[in-house]
């Protein structure tokens, strides 16, 4: 089992690195499209849809409202990207990382203002939608290949990090109802893990921006956590235990990229609000 989990997961990586480095725009932005709608298809199925024509159908939906999305930002025209409704966007989603955050600590009482299959539903598409737009929002910036880069290490660091400490140290349950095998040494410890990226970051980059990363990368480790937190939540109120099983050893798409859809529109908000580039 671990043998497939390790060679799925450098698959996946090497897939997802040959399309960042070498695709253009469009093929990325399609790339994106893809692997997102593959998540809305399983989201479908954590909502409570269970006929092929619903859950086709919500796909379908998910991958107009990204397109709308992406238009009204000027990422898919010729028009440069419009930073100001960017920010609201992300800000937007910050605000409803926030919402989601009070239902995880509520669970299992807060099931009943989420329990619902539209509810459900209406919550994939805030989670994929800003997720999605994001993603594409940096691959259009400067060094924007290295930004995505950074911050799927982010979410890797994170999550790597908790797991170590979390096996070594963990005592204090961090949501027991959502995931009993999470602790707040694991968070501890992927937040030292994500510091010391931080550091390594400025080494690479400049001492000068220290402090500016550690503002950029602490919160998205922060929300990439609450992000697979959500996911766990809705899967146990679902009675599943992975959201799908295209990937052997991993479960679904949205198994693995749940941290990386709340991250990135964080990470892409804290870009603008900070003005933080890479160095070309």
């Amino acid at each position: 089992m671990l043998k497939q989990r390790i060679i799925t997961a450098i698959c996946i990586f090497a897939l997802f690195l040959i399309t960042l480095l070498s695709a253009s725009p469009v093929i990325f932005t399609a790339f994106v499209g893809l692997v997102l709608m593959v998540s809305a298809w399983e989201g479908s199925n954590l909502s409570g849809f269970k006929y092929y024509w619903q859950r086709i159908l919500y796909a379908l939906i998910f991958l107009v409202l990204l397109a709308a999305a992406s238009l009204y930002l000027g990422i898919l025209s010729e028009a440069s990207i419009d930073n100001h409704k960017a920010r609201s966007l992300f800000l937007s989603s910050g605000l409803w990382w926030a919402i989601a955050l009070l239902w995880v600590q509520g669970y299992p009482s807060s099931a009943v203002l989420w329990g619902s299959r539209w509810v459900r539903a209406i919550i994939g598409l805030l989670v994929l939608i800003p997720g999605g737009v994001s993603l594409v929002f940096l691959h259009g910036q400067p060094q924007g290949h290295w930004l995505i880069l950074l911050v799927v290490l982010i979410v890797a660091t994170a999550d790597t990090g908790a797991y170590f400490a979390g096996k070594a140290f963990g005592r204090r349950k961090l949501a027991k109802n959502v995931s009993p095998g999470k602790s707040w040494e694991g968070v501890w410890g992927g937040l030292i893990s994500c510091i010391l990226l931080a550091l390594l970051v400025a080494l690479v980059t400049g001492w000068s921006a220290w402090t500016t990363l550690l503002a950029i990368i602490v919160p998205t480790a922060l929300v990439s956590v609450l992000g697979d937190l959500l996911e766990s939540m809705v899967k146990r109120h679902r009675g599943l235990k992975d959201s799908g099983y295209i990937l052997p050893g991993h479960g679904g798409v949205m198994d693995r990229i749940d941290g990386l859809t709340a991250a990135a529109p964080i990470f892409a908000l804290a870009i603008i609000l900070s003005g933080w580039q890479l160095p070309s």
